[in-house]
């Protein structure tokens, strides 16, 4: 599978326009993408799959529902993947809503061929960057889910910056043990350095209650 093509996913182009919509498709599979399009939202909701959406081209004027509409509809359904706007007309404000519906680029018709590889190239690339970032984050999850009650409160206690005499007397704990639960909470996290746990840490974007556990 070329390296454009990621895990089977495609680009989709939804243009009601029958020579736009060929001509895109026809430059984004010259260039090895996988691509395939659709002349309406409707279209593409009974016949493609969300699952599958690499990356979307979708025009702001659509037969039926508009393109704005339409991504946010699926952008309310959990749709995430990276979406550039098209459009006949330079309004700004259509182009702020389409922004704000979550698109990654707005260009204007006709579209540049170039300009439209750079808007592709350019919206994978930070797609990918955002998977990546998210798969690291389940991971950290997943590794502070690993850790006992007490490690948990001493991780937090380090990333906070407390030194291990001041989280033996949080804790009604030694420092030796204190030692001992840090030591754990570095294997478990994968980490091998405090700023890597401090990283990690970051991630998980927790809202923890400090509360003692019983020995």
């Amino acid at each position: 599978m070329n390296q454009k093509q990621r895990d089977g996913t495609q680009i989709v182009v939804i243009e009601d326009d029958v020579g736009v919509r060929e001509s895109l498709v026809g430059l984004l599979r010259s260039m090895k993408f996988s691509a395939t399009a659709f002349s309406s939202a409707a279209e593409f909701l009974s016949k493609g799959k969300l699952a599958a959406v690499g990356c979307m081209i979708l025009d702001v004027r659509l037969p039926g529902q508009s393109g704005i509409e339409f991504l946010q509809e699926v952008r309310a359904n959990g749709f995430q993947r990276p979406v550039i706007f098209m459009s006949g007309h330079a309004d700004v404000p259509i182009a702020v809503r389409a922004m704000k519906a979550g698109a990654v680029e707005f260009l204007t018709k006709p579209v540049r061929e170039q300009d439209l590889l750079d808007a592709v190239h350019s919206a994978m690339k930070r797609d990918n960057r955002d998977t990546m970032k998210e798969q690291a984050a389940a991971h950290a999850r997943a590794d502070f889910q690993s850790l006992t009650r007490r490690e948990q409160e001493v991780l937090v206690r380090v990333v906070e910056g407390q030194r291990n005499k001041q989280i033996s007397a949080a804790l009604g704990i030694s420092e030796a043990t204190v030692k001992l639960h840090r030591g754990k909470v570095m294997q478990k996290m994968h980490v091998q350095t405090l700023p890597e746990l401090v990283r990690y840490y970051d991630m998980l974007d927790l809202n923890l209650t400090m509360v003692a556990a019983k020995d």
